[in-house]
């Protein structure tokens, strides 16, 4: 008896077991999600209908897998987060769009909500599984390599290029070919969203010693292959990430003069990257900005299109032309002659307001002060908690593509769309949850490393 006895798990186990198989849930699920996120851009953006496909299955098959574990554990467990409710009201008015005939092409538009849908689900589980303060170490790991590998092969098929996508496959209607993408400007938007992972990692305490140093060389390669690709709108996306990043480091109160001393040896390490990697053709790139600029001031092609834009917003300016519509309406609002198709704005807030009203974009602007608003509370002591990193992080990749929208169509790349989404999600999210273990090391941390931001006790 006494062995049989002996054989049995001891209840304290049994529990102990129980209480790991949520957690390990909710990680192979943030992972899938994190999978997603990150095979959508290597199959050139997800543009393609098959890879438009995958990314709504995927989406679908994750929030099922979250459903089935609701089932299984007989318990609905939900996070809230803030820009649920703006989300949706979108999606309702997009759905009013399809179902009321207001849209210019239902199909299209029904196309869209598919995949604003999909973008949805992919917030829904990433918000639902990202819960614990040990996840952020592992998405930024995740990220810092993916980002890395990325960067590199972009960067070497930038020095040896035979204008093929991965060496193999030819653009069909051209482009300017750069990384996976055939746009340079969306592989810009991509690394606008990684590299302040790296980035951030370095500047706290989450990595130390020669980790550091090689988690900042990653964030270098990453930023400078922006540049390198000669998108114009990703190298002003991240000038205004970097000065976002320096506000917030000059008003912290204490240590205020290590982090920025690292922000700028950072930039210098760029910089020196940069002439070393891009020479005299980078450097006829930015000199090419002043004079382009000016040509589109005076009559530039961007601005027209933006004029046309506002001139649809005119016609229909409650509820706009049909999500995804722009295409189809626009030569009839087109004022210049041109033999190329004008598939989008180049401004996603004119398209915003084209396709969706002012309706649309008035819920945008709901959602952004949500994403701004809830963003700070956590950004108090950003250096020193994972929740607060975390948010950094997230936060200044949504800047990067915010700025970079006045310029490009990044929001209309279905991978970008997805991933900034998420990312929005994140910066908006409750803070992590933190284990009493890490709540110790953080408190002994800062009593030995008072400079670091973390409050003593």
């Amino acid at each position: 008896m006494s062995s049989a006895l002996a054989t049995q798990p001891e209840p304290a186990l049994v529990a102990k077991a129980k209480a790991l198989q949520p957690r390990l849930t909710n990680n192979a699920l943030l992972m899938g999600a994190c999978a997603v996120l990150l095979l959508g851009p290597l199959a050139f953006g997800a543009v393609e209908p098959w890879s438009i496909f995958a990314l709504e299955a995927c989406a679908m098959l994750l929030l099922a897998g979250w459903a089935c574990r609701q089932w299984i554990n007989r318990e609905i467990n939900l996070s809230d987060n803030p820009l649920y409710r703006p989300m949706a009201a979108f999606f309702a008015l997009v759905v009013v769009q399809w179902l009321a005939g207001i849209t210019a092409y239902r199909h299209v538009t029904y196309s869209h909500l598919l995949l604003y849908a999909a973008y949805g689900m992919l917030v829904f589980v990433v918000t639902q599984t990202l819960r614990r303060s040990s996840q952020f170490e592992l998405l930024a790991i995740l990220f810092t390599g993916y980002g890395a590998v990325v960067a590199a092969f972009a960067v070497l098929q930038g020095l040896a290029p035979n204008g093929k996508l991965y060496w193999i496959w030819a653009a069909e209607q051209g482009g300017s070919i750069y990384g996976p993408y055939v746009n340079h400007n969306h592989y810009a938007g991509l690394m606008e969203m990684l590299t302040p992972f790296p980035l951030v990692l370095a500047a706290t305490r989450f990595t130390d010693g020669n980790r550091k140093l090689a988690v900042a060389g990653i964030a270098a390669l990453m930023a400078g292959s922006i540049f390198l690709s000669g998108s114009r709108g990703g190298m002003a996306a991240f000038v205004a990430q970097m000065v976002v990043l320096s506000v917030l480091l000059v008003r912290k109160r204490e240590g205020r003069w290590k982090q920025p001393l690292m922000l700028g040896a950072f930039l210098a390490v760029v910089i020196i990257l940069l002439v070393w990697m891009g020479g005299n053709e980078l450097t006829q790139r930015l000199i090419s900005i002043h004079s382009e600029a000016r040509e589109e001031i005076s009559g530039g092609v961007r601005l027209t299109i933006d004029r046309d834009s506002l001139h649809m917003l005119v016609k229909r300016p409650l509820l706009g032309w049909g999500l995804g519509a722009f295409p189809i309406v626009y030569p009839e609002f087109r004022s210049f002659y041109t033999t190329f198709f004008v598939n989008q704005a180049h401004n996603d807030y004119l398209q915003l307001l084209a396709e969706t009203g002012l309706a649309g974009f008035s819920i945008a602007v709901w959602f952004l002060v949500l994403v701004f608003r809830h963003a700070a509370g956590k950004l108090e002591n950003w250096a020193g908690t994972a929740s607060g990193a975390l948010t950094m992080a997230a936060l200044l990749g949504c800047v990067g593509i915010l700025v970079h929208s006045f310029l490009d169509f990044n929001l209309q790349i279905p991978a970008n769309a997805a991933l900034f989404y998420v990312l929005c999600a994140i910066a908006a999210a409750a803070p992590l949850h933190e284990s009493q273990r890490r709540r110790v090391v953080r408190r002994h941390h800062s009593i030995e490393h008072p400079s670091s931001g973390a409050p003593a006790s």
